[in-house]
């Protein structure tokens, strides 16, 4: 999926010692900040490891924020905050301002339910976390609600991406594609919109994706409507619709072309290269031909001027966030250990704040080779 959809940069951070000298003051509250710093560290490295799955990252980052939740959130229950809420500070980089092989039904089931699993999280952040940063969220930085809702939304429609490859393959009923693919369209401008009151030195390469995603999901809606209206013996409308997918696909031809061109942030995704692209452009043109000689042979009805009007709603394969939790706090955390934290010992010089002049240094992503480009099949 790395050349298929846009990423922006990975967020990267400053390394965090978790070195409390003075005060922690026992054995306990020593190994919290260990296996906290330990988990930290590596919970990183798999974000650019190849061999890592979607179990292995849970169960990293359920460890990690585990023992976190001990420096945010109250032991006792209460909404009051940790006494350590404001002992480390972190540094992140801001991913603005600072790719489609063959694979098999496992691993569409894991993409598909990764970007459900992610929009859950941008959503539980935006909801219950980034309210209580100490630090005012800037606009236009990542954590900004228009940004977090244009994640959530990108997740979605990637994650129906992966539906409506599995329909087409599996040959389901043509309206049930038309319907999800006028949806997922939908996703994509919805995104694009929440995008539009944003810097565009900073969102244009972003935006022409999801404005091209938008395009080519069009022309899959009108494509496969007008084998609907065909089989209904609407010959006419399904011409003109046929001609709307393919205008639609000239559009996000044009864009695939723009966006490649536009400088910003992120990876470069090559969809206009991917058979799964081309086969659309393939299937408007047969299917135009097949229903102008239908036309022309049996039906000889007039094509209506105006393209028809897409309310299509899809009853099965919409995509919703998965909800999700942080894990419960660490067994670690007791009252005694969080006790061992002895912030009167705090160095008056707060060596945990991060120096004005250091600098985050960026994510190094592995550099993923195409494979032999099969159309999306899932196998």
């Amino acid at each position: 999926m790395t050349h298929w959809f846009h990423r922006n940069p990975l967020k990267a951070t400053a390394p965090v010692s978790f070195n409390y000298y003075g005060v922690a003051t026992t054995p306990s509250a020593t190994k919290i900040c260990n296996d906290l710093r330990l988990s930290r560290t590596r919970l990183l490295e798999l974000f650019t490891d190849l061999s890592c799955t979607p179990e292995m990252m849970k169960n990293l980052t359920d460890t990690y924020f585990s023992l976190l939740k001990g420096f945010i959130v109250s032991l006792d229950d209460s909404s009051q905050d940790s006494k350590l809420r404001y002992i480390q500070n972190f540094k992140w980089t801001d991913t603005l301002q600072g790719q489609l092989p063959s694979i098999t039904e496992d691993e569409a089931k894991d993409v598909h339910r990764s970007l459900k699993t992610a929009a859950g999280i941008f959503k539980h952040l935006k909801e219950s976390y980034i309210p209580k940063l100490i630090t005012p969220v800037e606009k236009g930085r990542d954590l900004e609600a228009r940004l977090i809702d244009s994640y959530i939304i990108q997740c979605q429609a990637e994650a129906q991406e992966v539906t409506i490859a599995r329909a087409i393959e599996l040959k389901h009923n043509p309206g049930l594609i038309a319907a999800l693919s006028y949806e997922t369209a939908n996703f994509y401008q919805k995104a694009d919109q929440t995008l539009s009151s944003l810097d565009p030195s900073y969102t244009i390469k972003w935006r022409k994706y999801l404005h091209l995603k938008c395009c080519f999901y069009m022309a899959y809606a009108y494509c496969y409507h007008g084998q609907t209206l065909l089989a209904s013996d609407k010959c006419g409308e399904a011409i003109r619709s046929l001609q709307e997918a393919e205008k639609f696909f000239s559009k996000a031809e044009a864009l695939c072309k723009e966006y490649g061109e536009s400088k910003g942030p992120g990876t470069t995704a090559k969809p206009s290269g991917h058979l799964f692209f081309r086969k659309l452009g393939i299937l408007v043109k047969n299917t135009l031909e097949k229903c102008q000689r239908e036309n022309g042979f049996i039906y000889f009805q007039k094509i209506p001027p105006e393209a028809p009007q897409l309310e299509l709603k899809a009853n099965y394969g919409l995509v919703e966030p998965i909800p999700f939790e942080f894990p419960a706090v660490h067994t670690h955390w007791t009252l005694e250990s969080l006790a061992a934290f002895d912030l009167t010992k705090r160095p008056k010089e707060d060596s945990a704040k991060p120096k004005p002049e250091e600098e985050v240094k960026p994510v190094k992503e592995p550099d993923i080779k195409p494979q032999k480009d099969t159309g999306c099949q899932i196998s």
